[in-house]
């Protein structure tokens, strides 16, 4: 309800505004080219996101400090709290990131995104900046024609601050011409009442262009113009502060409940934060006048002192939140917990993730791992085991062999509502994703549907598997019961060993994959053994041929299974690095194979 009327509203005032005033176009127009820059930036720095960002941001995460960093750097370097929030939120989704480092980071994004009101106060209001735009966008916009990833990139970067130096040019030329013919200075309200009043403006404006460091531009133009007075752009900076919580907010609608905590924590430290630079705007004016007297700002050059001020009371912001980070943290929690999740429901795959390409990546690979416990515990159940016995059991076989108890349960209504429902989510996420992710990605993207379909694959052998192995379970046949203990044996094993390569989370995908063919290969009975054996328990009429016949045949699924596990096993311990560089050397084998072919 609230979108429908804010649009037409908006349209409606920038109608009137048009119609009353010719400047108030440029001015316009000027916030419109601005936020038009800052879409190019945004779009030119996800081009370099396939991997070194995410890689650097779980580096820079493990302890507070180096978040907060991280935060600073990355949002001075791409001048977007707004990019960084998005990616922030993206990772917490996948659950690549905690709570308390993401919480770190949008403490750090604040600070970093005060770098802009510097670069524009000290360099944008005092230099002829359309000079520096122009070239820009030439150079800019024939780089982001080219095919290659990275001068696509490179161009959007170059259009966006082309166009963000033209936004502040036409901003600052339309004030010029406004105060000509209407003075805003005019209208000031002092007091508290003009702090509330212009920090609710501020607000406002930034919840409209969803870009605070467009509002703080506008009003650092504003107040180079005279159009404002220093005390009113102060509570207009207060409240553009406030107002980009709107972005984080939009962001996590789409999240899961990680990412929503992380907006309210970014809600809850903006309003900290601006509540305290309102409580305290006296002393703030105090410190602001006294640093600058120090670094040589003159007393009347107040967009240069809206910087400091701006820098100040967001780092003071920061000096009072970061010891309550993880008491913040915990009231989140509490606040947002997370549901009671069936184990049918999808964990990880969340549009948040759809951001960038590795997020949509890891969050489908941990929703097949996600898979692969919900099938576990049927596969378990459906052999009559418990999910402790085959991971905690010191000796395995042993365990197996004593444990008579059947499992009463009913594996086609399990498999439907635990196994099939979380698979038919993948697959749409995956199928939804194949506009998302680049053509590089696409095989991971296939092989993690293929390891899907192996879980999926193993769960139906054991279905079939089920039957029998409980029927020999309860038989007084000993020879039997060992037969169909040892097909048991060589499943439960074989999980057991993908379960402990996962947890342990090595860097060596290449050896847990060599170790899980080992243990594939110590526990598989080839067919002349299982032969062999049955010829021989026949001859002696140790089992009648019914039991035989359901022995030869129930070898068959479990043979099916445990190839299905070790695959899917195969193709989520592999990492992206090492699929690229096996298709490489997949290649350059095909050529070398070529190469021969036609000297020969």
């Amino acid at each position: 309800m609230l979108k429908r009327i804010l649009l037409p509203s908006i349209l409606l005032i920038l109608a009137y505004g048009f119609w009353v005033s010719p400047d108030f176009k440029e001015i316009a127009a000027g916030v419109a080219i601005f936020l038009f820059g800052m879409l190019f930036l945004e779009e030119g720095f996800k081009a370099f996101t396939g991997g070194v960002l995410e890689k650097l941001l779980q580096k820079t995460t493990d302890k507070t400090w180096k978040s907060l960093l991280f935060g600073v750097v990355s949002t001075t370097v791409m001048q977007s709290s707004s990019l960084v929030s998005v990616i922030t939120i993206s990772f917490i989704s996948a659950g690549l990131v905690t709570l308390v480092a993401g919480i770190g980071i949008i403490f750090g994004a604040n600070i970093g995104t005060t770098t802009g009101a510097w670069l524009v106060a000290a360099f944008g209001l005092k230099v002829k900046i359309s000079a520096y735009a122009m070239p820009m966008l030439v150079f800019g916009i024939v780089l982001a024609f080219q095919k290659s990833k990275y001068l696509k990139g490179i161009g959007s970067v170059l259009a966006g601050l082309g166009f963000l130096f033209l936004g502040i040019h036409y901003m600052k030329e339309g004030f010029e011409a406004f105060k000509d013919s209407f003075d805003l200075a005019s209208l000031a309200v002092g007091g508290y009442p003009g702090l509330f009043l212009f920090a609710a403006i501020g607000a406002a404006a930034t919840v409209v262009m969803q870009s605070s460091h467009a509002t703080l531009v506008l009003i650092l133009t504003a107040l180079s113009a005279g159009q404002i007075t220093y005390e009113n752009g102060l509570a207009l900076a207060i409240g553009a502060n406030v107002g980009t919580t709107i972005t984080a907010i939009i962001g996590s609608l789409s999240a899961n409940v990680q990412g929503k905590r992380l907006a309210g924590a970014h809600l809850v430290f903006n309003v900290v934060t601006g509540v305290i630079a309102i409580a305290f705007v006296s002393q703030f004016v105090l410190a602001v006048n006294y640093i600058s007297s120090k670094v040589g700002i003159a007393a009347d050059n107040y967009t240069m002192k809206l910087a400091v001020f701006h820098t100040l009371f967001n780092v003071t912001g920061v000096i009072v939140m970061v010891p309550l980070i993880h008491r913040l943290a915990d009231y989140l929690f509490k606040v947002l917990p997370e549901k009671a999740l069936d184990l049918a429901e999808p964990r990880y795959l969340s549009d948040a993730a759809f951001e960038f390409p590795e997020t949509v990546l890891i969050s489908v690979k941990r929703e097949v791992w996600h898979l692969f416990d919900s099938a576990f515990e049927l596969i378990a159940h459906g052999m009559n085991l418990h999910r402790t016995q085959i991971l905690e059991s010191d000796d395995l076989k042993k365990t197996i062999d004593d444990d008579r108890e059947v499992h009463d349960f009913d594996i086609d209504e399990l498999y439907e509502t635990k196994v099939k429902v979380l698979y038919s989510a993948i697959v749409e996420f995956i199928s939804r994703s194949q506009t998302e992710v680049p053509s590089i990605f696409a095989e991971e993207m296939f092989r993690l549907r293929n390891a899907a379909v192996e879980i999926v694959e193993s769960v139906k052998h054991v279905k079939h598997l089920r039957k029998n192995a409980t029927k020999y379970l309860l038989s007084d046949n000993q020879h039997i019961r060992d037969e169909y203990n040892r097909l048991r044996y060589q499943i439960a094993l074989l999980l057991r060993e993908i379960y402990r390569v996962r947890e342990e989370e090595s860097s060596d995908h290449e050896q847990a994959i060599r170790d899980l063919k080992k243990m594939k290969k110590a526990v598989k009975t080839s067919h002349n053994e299982l032969n062999d054996r049955i010829s021989g328990v026949l001859r002696d009429q140790r089992i009648t041929p019914a039991m035989a016949t359901s022995l030869l045949n129930d070898f068959n699924y479990v043979d099916g299974t445990l190839k299905e596990l070790y695959d899917c096993a195969k193709a989520l311990l592999s990492s992206h690095a090492d699929l690229v560089a096996d298709a490489a050397e997949s290649i350059n084998l095909d050529e070398d194979d070529l190469d021969r072919a036609t000297t020969t």
